[in-house]
């Protein structure tokens, strides 16, 4: 207990950190604020000063963050739009358990009503098409034809692509094989075929080379299906197809959910990148052998969106974009951030991390605003539950701090840590920090 109270304690010290600026709303305000509200009445902005246009390509935790804070640590003189191709937000977090039915993917979806009628951000549903950084103007594509936006700082907050192994080049290989890593219709599609599995069945799952977003996601996932397999699929069993050489993320949480919580059903397989996927078998071919299921998911490499090869941005391994990390600015230009899981940094590809890369990107544009740099020692925390079973959960949290030596967020020796094993109130736990994280980000 004490612990997990220890944990709680440093994810919230963490937030304020990496979340107030040094100049706006007291402290007492915007502990008032933060935390969200109605959603119907309009929030009373703070008089700063400040004034500019800030553009944001994305609208999921890091571009909603990063549009929230703007205009609320900002005020009404800092003009932010946001761009999204889709009308409303579903998470990423919590969707592994739409497989077993523990959450319906009704409770992932947000809507960007809050942050327009009460932050009073302009949500365009439109797609990037080209920028102009130093003209400070972005094209995009909507229904009604194309649009220029004039900028004077562009956010983009994109999220990731995929690089499909040899199988699934084909819209319909990808459509009967699908990776669920963008929660949506693929989520249900993966839910649907592991209901339609035999008792005694094989669920084959892969995991990518990281970077990859959610690194703990491929496992909690093998967990959750092994479990809710257990219970509905006796004899069942799933194999985890992992190009790694080992778990990449909570390490000795998993290792123990494999071998001694779900002992003789996960199978869990290292250096095994895959090879070929033959559809038509259902079969994953890799290095380490062949593997048949009779559900397959299969998660592929993760690289960075088009647009930032679009915009000349993607300068970092695998198309992502290589920034400064104490305002998110790109390296390749000025007045571009990228924040959120198409920057490349020492820091996961992860929701939380997304909501605090935001702030720290919207506190470096405001100073900037107002003639200043940004702060020169950024705190960020990365937390995260992971399922393990249907009713019990284990977490990971890790503090990072500005190493001006490397020029890098690097772990905080000792504000960092996991959970010593999986139970029902982290489980209670995982609820409330989702619902804190999401009210940060979207109320």
């Amino acid at each position: 207990m004490r612990q997990r109270r220890e944990f709680l304690a440093r994810l919230a010290a963490a937030a304020v950190a990496a979340g107030f600026p040094a100049y706006g709303l007291a402290d007492s305000d915007r502990r008032g604020t933060t935390s969200g509200g109605s959603g119907s009445t309009a929030i009373a902005l703070p008089t700063t000063g400040l004034a500019g246009r800030v553009v944001v390509v994305g609208g999921g935790m890091a571009g909603a963050s990063v549009a929230k804070f703007l205009r609320l640590w900002g005020g009404a003189n800092v003009k932010v739009t946001i761009v999204e191709k889709e009308p409303r937000y579903i998470s990423n977090i919590l969707s592994n358990l739409v497989l077993t039915d523990t959450v319906t993917m009704a409770a992932l979806q947000f809507e960007y009503t809050t942050l327009k009628s009460a932050y009073g951000i302009e949500v365009i549903q439109g797609t990037a098409l080209a920028a102009d950084p130093t003209g400070g103007r972005l094209t995009i594509s909507t229904a009604s034809g194309p649009r220029t936006l004039d900028f004077d700082r562009l956010v983009v907050a994109p999220g990731i692509d995929f690089e499909y192994p040899a199988g699934l080049e084909t819209p319909a290989a990808r459509a009967a094989i699908v990776h669920a890593w963008q929660a949506g219709p693929e989520t249900l599609t993966l839910r649907s075929q592991i209901r339609a599995m035999p008792v005694g069945g094989v669920f084959v799952m892969t995991v990518p080379a990281t970077p990859f977003r959610c690194p703990p996601g491929p496992y909690e996932r093998a967990c959750v299906v092994a479990d809710w397999l257990k219970r509905n699929r006796p004899g069942s069993k799933v194999i985890v197809l992992d190009a790694n050489p080992a778990i990449a993320a909570e390490r000795t949480s998993f290792e123990r959910a494999f071998s001694v919580t779900h002992a003789g059903i996960i199978q869990y397989v290292p250096n095994a990148p895959v090879d070929f996927v033959d559809v038509g078998t259902r079969t994953i071919h890799t290095p380490m052998g062949a593997f048949r299921g009779d559900a397959v998911n299969v998660i592929p490499t993760n690289i960075g969106p088009a647009l930032l090869r679009d915009l000349g941005i993607a300068n970092a391994p695998r198309g992502f974009a290589a920034v400064n990390v104490l305002d998110y600015q790109s390296t390749a230009t000025d007045r571009i951030h990228v924040i959120g899981d198409s920057s490349s940094t020492t820091q996961p590809k992860a929701g939380h991390i997304g909501n605090q890369e935001g702030k720290v990107c919207a506190d470096a544009i405001l100073r900037a605003f107002g003639g200043g740099l940004p702060d020169p020692s950024p705190v960020t925390n990365s937390s995260c539950y992971s399922p393990i079973t249907l009713s019990t959960a284990s977490w990971l949290s890790a503090v990072f701090a500005y190493d001006p030596l490397t020029k890098t967020m690097q772990i905080v020796p000792g504000a960092s840590g996991e959970a010593t094993r999986a139970n029902s109130e982290h489980f209670k736990d995982m609820q409330v920090w989702f619902g804190t994280l999401m009210r940060d980000t979207f109320a």
